[in-house]
């Protein structure tokens, strides 16, 4: 058996959120094959299973990794097999350091967002992650446990971003992995999660061989990922910072079927 662990936006989904018919016949052959399909991704769960049913990747062992590796879910038995949580006394630091450098921050309680306002940046989040909006002054009072995440987003200054990021370093040194998904949005979560751990743990987990596995991204959090795989792919699309952490390019880009390109050529 071999696994693949995919990225989903700007990796196995087209510009429109959707995987293509292409795409789709390959996951349908790889599959049938009796190979396991891994949806990572830095949305929260229920983002990707809506993802999952919409695109028809009705698989039987489909596992996610949601929230960037702090959720492992198995969706046969609809279950989650790990996860890490952020302790409530980092939500409210990092809510605060966000209102200090003007930075939209929003969490999460497990199937919806949590925010301070309607703003500007959750409008543009909500085009895709389709979760009910809870509006809160206080996250942590408004959560019953720890969430799997937070997500700083600036749609105008990545310098705002970077600056919050720095501001945060030294306290987040032993607690907190602050990691771009694109240049809008640094994602938040436990130190000890991110995609890199979580495929390790998947695949020890089912006995397969690292040699076995493929992993494939496009953004700065997919680079643990690809990197802890047995070969690490890199989309066409994807900055040079994440090429250069892959074994592999693919040869066309997320709208032209490229993962699946790549890997009708090596299997």
């Amino acid at each position: 058996m071999k696994i693949l662990f995919t990225d989903l936006d700007g990796t196995l989904l087209n510009k429109e959120s959707k995987v293509s018919v292409r795409t789709k016949k390959f996951l349908d052959e790889f599959t049938a094959a009796g190979n396991k399909l891994v949806l990572s991704s830095g949305r929260p769960l229920d983002s990707i299973i809506e993802v999952k049913e919409k695109s028809g990747l009705d698989y039987d062992g489909v596992i996610i990794i949601a929230s960037n590796g702090t959720q492992i879910y198995d969706c046969d038995s609809k279950t989650a097999i790990l996860e890490k949580r952020m302790p409530l006394s980092y939500v409210s630091y990092l809510q605060e350091q966000a209102r200090v450098y003007g930075v939209h921050i929003h969490t999460y309680t497990d199937d919806a967002i949590v925010c301070d306002s309607e703003d500007e940046e959750i409008i543009y989040y909500r085009r895709r992650i389709h979760l009910p909006l809870v509006i809160a002054d206080d996250y942590a009072s408004a959560l019953t446990q720890g969430p799997f995440k937070m997500l700083a987003i600036d749609l105008k200054d990545h310098d705002r971003l970077t600056n919050f990021r720095a501001s945060i370093a030294d306290w987040a040194a032993d607690k907190i992995s602050s990691i771009f998904s694109n240049d809008y949005y640094l994602e938040l979560f436990v130190h000890d999660a991110g995609k890199g751990n979580a495929v390790r743990y998947v695949y020890e987990h089912f006995g397969v061989s690292k040699d076995d596995t493929y992993a494939a991204g496009d953004a700065q959090n997919d680079i643990s990922m690809i990197e802890a795989a047995g070969c690490g792919i890199a989309m066409l699309n994807a900055p040079d910072i994440v090429k250069k952490a892959a074994d592999v390019i693919t040869p066309k880009d997320n709208d032209n079927d490229g993962l699946a390109e790549y890997m009708w050529s090596v299997l």
